[in-house]
């Protein structure tokens, strides 16, 4: 039961923090483009890389820790549903440069700041 608490702690923290991040980023950055989604999908997908390696490679954050980190925190964080969503939108509104930059640069951007994270988290 105490592990569902801190879950469900993470989980509220980490979509306070989305929707910090995306209203921010709605109201300060160009408007057209989600960057608010796609700067929490690579920041989680970075910090995902991290704590990943910090546990599973460096033994210094225990498993409990690991999956309230990884599944409250940033199950919540990270946006990819949101994304989904987005891509629909833009494209029902007929922005495909949009749909095919949104794609292309969140994937490989994720794929690259997971493999950042790794690197990033061994250093420590």
């Amino acid at each position: 039961m105490e592990r569902l608490l801190w879950l469900a702690i993470a989980g509220a923290a980490g979509t306070l923090a989305r929707y910090g991040a995306v209203v921010a980023f709605a109201r300060y950055a160009p408007s057209g483009f989600p960057w608010g989604v796609f700067a929490v999908n690579i920041a989680g997908s970075l910090l995902f890389g991290i704590i990943w390696v910090m546990g599973e490679e460096r033994g210094l954050i225990s498993p409990n820790a690991r999956l309230i980190a990884l599944t409250g925190f940033m199950g919540a964080f990270t946006t990819f549903s949101t994304f989904a969503f987005d891509n629909v939108q833009l494209a029902r509104g007929g922005s495909w440069l949009y749909v095919a930059g949104n794609l292309i640069l969140s994937n490989a951007a994720g794929v690259l700041a997971v493999l950042a994270g790794f690197r990033l988290g061994r250093t420590f």
